[in-house]
């Protein structure tokens, strides 16, 4: 039995190594339709990962300052216990929107590590 799985293996090797004109095009429309689902899911997913309070505090300048400062207002703490967080109002909820401004973001990250955002008054 193992002897026979490994003759088809080797036959499946040999078909798949060779180019062929029956299986190329089919093999680059699968491979690509997959490779295009893992690319869009981890693009979704980091997207949502940067729209967590604890990435936009993860830097000292908005721990340090913007977080301090919403920490004493309403937002933070209120009779229902619902709390906005950063994203709720920074980050737009419709998707070319939120693309756009976290191209903007990207820019201000820039400016920041290279000194071109370098005081309070700047951000």
């Amino acid at each position: 039995m193992l002897a026979k799985l490994l003759e088809q293996l080797k036959l499946v090797w040999k078909i798949l190594r060779r180019p062929s004109v029956h299986y190329s095009l089919g093999f680059l429309t699968i491979g690509g339709f997959i490779a295009g689902i893992i690319f869009w899911g981890g693009f979704n997913t980091a997207l949502e990962l940067t729209n967590r309070e604890e990435f936009c505090i993860g830097c000292h300048e908005m721990e340090n300052n913007v977080y301090q400062e919403l920490q004493t207002t309403i937002h933070f703490t209120n009779r229902s216990g619902v709390r906005a967080t950063c994203p709720d109002c920074h980050v737009p909820h419709n998707w070319t929107d939120k693309i756009a401004r976290k191209m903007q973001a990207s820019k201000e990250v820039w400016g920041k590590v290279f000194g071109i955002i370098n005081t309070r008054r700047k951000v």
